[in-house]
């Protein structure tokens, strides 16, 4: 699928030496057996910020990130965040991977609206501490949620092809309750965040 034929983006981000960072570069790996339909361009873009910020500027009507993202769940929680578009306080960064940065800079960049942006996070577990450089590998409970992940986005998908501005479809049985937090992006809207 060429970026051009493209109109729905799904990006991994994360690191694969750092743990459970590693989700969002493992779903896609996971999508390699079990593609999306046409119209939908999928891509591990790791950590590379810059790369993705242009994506979003190539027209895209949607973008869903797929990312491992903190926000106080049992590791493995899967949790669908829809981003606000950038307001101008987070200062845009050319190198790293922070989303709501990453959004920042492609708003920088490109004079074109960018798409609209969910974020398919899943709670990590396993990440580095200490003097820990480096920890490949996911943790039990976040390898267990890539199996569920690649499930959401065929669940998720269809819907975004059909209506990119359609409410996101319930993906499952929620697991975590109580007010939505933002995760790798600030600007959560409320009722938009499903956990499982």
């Amino acid at each position: 699928m060429t970026p051009s034929a493209a109109r729905l983006l799904v990006a991994g981000v994360g690191n694969i030496f750092l743990g459970d960072d590693a989700f969002g570069p493992e779903v896609i790996r996971a999508l390699g057996e079990r593609p999306l339909p046409d119209g939908v361009l999928v891509r591990d873009f790791g950590i590379r910020g810059m790369d993705l910020a242009y994506t979003l500027l190539d027209g895209y009507d949607t973008a869903v990130l797929v990312d491992a993202a903190a926000r106080g769940h049992a590791p493995g929680t899967l949790s669908l965040i829809e981003a606000e578009p950038p307001d101008g306080t987070a200062v845009p960064e050319a190198h790293g991977m922070d989303p709501e940065k990453v959004l920042a800079l492609a708003a920088h960049l490109g004079d074109e609206p960018l798409p609209r942006v969910l974020v398919l996070a899943c709670e990590p577990g396993l990440l580095p501490s200490g003097d820990e450089d480096i920890l490949p590998g996911l943790g039990m409970e976040v390898r267990e949620a890539v199996g569920r992940a690649v499930d959401a986005l065929h669940t998720l998908v269809p819907v975004l092809l059909a209506d990119p501005a359609a409410p996101a479809p319930p993906l499952g049985r929620p697991v975590e309750s109580g007010a939505p937090r933002a995760a790798a992006l600030h600007g959560v809207v409320p009722g938009a965040a499903e956990d499982r």
